[in-house]
């Protein structure tokens, strides 16, 4: 493995771990296996691409954001994830930089974490982080 390719990938994995743990202990809200699937569940998605000439401190400050997404009433679980390294086939993207995923009761606390102040404030604050963003719901 090159060396470069191998700094990159310690460095994504020691980011990882600390995005991984932004969505708080089962405690405050479920960041674990242990979610309620009842009919009407929001399965809430959002993925970030990530601006490529962030420094190194901005990449470290981005996590963040998924720490401010927390306080936001509404989801029941919710956690932070990577692209995996996923065999490249067409159908495959995995040029993302950052998958949000959220679990709702139901559609109504969807829309009120949609327009929630600190949901909206912790946005407009990230968003120069990132060039793009895509938001993908599922019901259960």
């Amino acid at each position: 493995m090159e060396r470069k390719s191998f700094l990159k990938g310690v460095s994504a994995t020691v980011l990882t771990g600390a995005v991984l743990a932004a969505c708080g202990s089962p405690a405050e809200k479920s960041s674990e296996g242990s979610v309620e699937w009842g009919e009407g569940t929001i399965v809430h998605s959002v993925y970030f691409w990530l601006r490529t000439d962030l420094t190194d401190q901005e990449k470290e400050e981005f996590p963040q954001f998924f720490e401010a997404l927390k306080k936001v009433p509404g989801f029941t679980a919710c956690r932070v994830a990577t692209p995996a390294p996923t065999t490249p086939r067409e159908v495959v993207d995995n040029s993302f930089s950052y998958h949000w995923i959220a679990v709702f009761p139901s559609m109504d606390e969807v829309n009120i974490y949609e327009k929630h102040p600190d949901h909206l404030a912790a946005a407009e604050k990230f968003s120069k982080y990132w060039t793009r963003v895509e938001v993908r719901d599922s019901i259960v």
